[in-house]
């Protein structure tokens, strides 16, 4: 059987072992997108590479004691930024993730908002990796407050329900930390069976048990069925898994993904535990006031180049594909990418992303808000090999790069800048 691990409210779970007064009490992280990488205030940068994805960025800010509700207001003091998370306490007000703090506080004016610890949130996802790696064979961890375990073999069936209830127990004792686990013969259907668990609780579904338990549920509830698959379903009246099931020939005729997908909700399609993944990509993105000033849109570009440059780097991998993305008011987007199989150098990198900036601002009478830069098909994975043209040189810059890298590790990704920043 394949168990899934999931940890209850996790960044509130986490501020709940530093702040113990903070038990049973509504309870809100905040996130708010770090501008300050723009300005002279930029400080205490940290990049991350073991956990990245919803609410858990690559770069992000040191957590400063004292950081509350104050860390989420602008220059004229309104509050700004969205919940990562919120209690069960907080949830019974309405309370949802990625809801406004400030509609979040009008549904609940005694909610208790606290910045986001992401150095803590790292420590104790390491450390639930490494209990659960002593008590199971093999382990996956799919997010930052996510795993994936294979029991088959090792714990007999029966024995699972009483093996789950003990673990989610001693990882409570052990960690302080409340999690919910669900066990099923794949791991799609255990990762189900863990909504169904929360909060801290456990949930065994049995091939006897399949069909009462998947067939109620609505499809939405289902890992992979998005908001643009849903309404496809109930355009065919299809709003349960049960009818999802008994509808084969109308979701598989949708294509590959609606055919992988039937198989998945029927149990019948699994993947392997993978113990180690592999990083295929890496971006850097910012959420600003709306800005119209196109050199301060350039200028914001290199700085963000220079962060992602540090990780490239940190990495020691070689990206050969590049994309900027530009998200402007009145929910226009624009984007430009481009392959490039070359040794990578940060100034080659700043002047390539300056260079996607200005191919891809394709609204200039608009205001922007997002600027994203993402590099992916790094050359350890793509089969594509270096060009040869210029070799000697780029060897030359790509030494200097190595020692501004170096400089940054020791002192900060802010001690060298371009002078384009400035």
């Amino acid at each position: 059987m394949k168990i899934h691990i999931d940890i209850d409210c996790f960044f509130v779970s986490a501020a709940r072992i530093v702040a113990p007064e903070l038990e049973h009490k509504a309870v809100a992280i905040g996130g708010r997108s770090d501008t300050k990488i723009f300005t002279q205030d930029a400080k205490n940068q940290t990049v991350n590479f073991e956990n990245s994805g919803s609410f858990v960025p690559t770069f992000y800010k040191t957590y400063e004691n004292g950081d509350d509700l104050k860390s989420f207001q602008d220059e004229d003091g309104r509050i700004r930024g969205i919940l990562t998370t919120s209690s069960y306490e907080a949830r019974a007000y309405g309370i949802k993730t990625a809801m406004s703090i400030r509609e979040a506080l009008q549904l609940c004016p005694q909610l208790i908002i606290k910045a986001p610890n992401m150095s803590l949130y790292q420590e104790l996802s390491h450390k639930l990796h490494e209990f659960l790696a002593r008590k199971i064979p093999l382990i996956e961890q799919a997010s930052i407050d996510e795993f994936y375990g294979d029991v088959s073999g090792w714990i007999k069936d029966e024995e699972i329900p009483e093996f789950i209830d003990n673990l989610r127990h001693e990882i409570k004792k052990e960690l302080q930390l409340p999690v919910s686990i669900g066990a099923a013969n794949t791991r799609y259907i255990a990762k189900l069976a863990t909504t169904y668990a929360k909060p801290f609780g456990c949930k065994t579904i049995t091939q006897y048990e399949f069909d009462s338990f998947v067939n109620p549920i609505k499809v939405e509830d289902f890992a992979g069925i998005g908001k643009s698959m849903k309404n496809k379903l109930h355009a065919v009246h299809i709003k349960t898994l049960g009818e999802l099931r008994n509808r084969k020939g109308t979701v598989e005729s949708w294509g590959p993904y609606a055919k992988e997908l039937y198989k998945r909700v029927n149990g019948e399609s699994d993947a392997e535990i993978q113990t180690n993944h592999k990083r295929k990509s890496i971006g850097i993105s910012r959420t600003f006031d709306a800005l119209y000033e196109r050199l301060e849109l350039q200028r914001r570009v290199h700085v963000l180049a220079r962060h992602l440059s540090f990780a490239i780097m940190k990495l020691k991998v070689i990206p050969t594909v590049f994309h900027v993305s530009i998200h402007y008011e009145m929910n226009q987007k624009s984007h430009k990418n481009v392959s490039l199989a070359e040794i990578f150098t940060e100034k080659k990198f700043d002047s390539l992303c300056l260079n996607l900036f200005l191919e891809a601002d394709i609204h200039k009478r608009l205001k922007v808000i997002r600027l994203s830069i993402n590099c992916s098909s790094f050359t350890r994975d793509s089969k594509k090999e270096l060009s040869l043209i210029g070799f000697e040189e780029e060897q030359k810059m790509y030494t200097l790069t190595c020692k501004v890298q170096k400089l940054r590790v020791k002192y900060g990704i802010d001690t060298l800048k371009f002078a384009s920043e400035l």
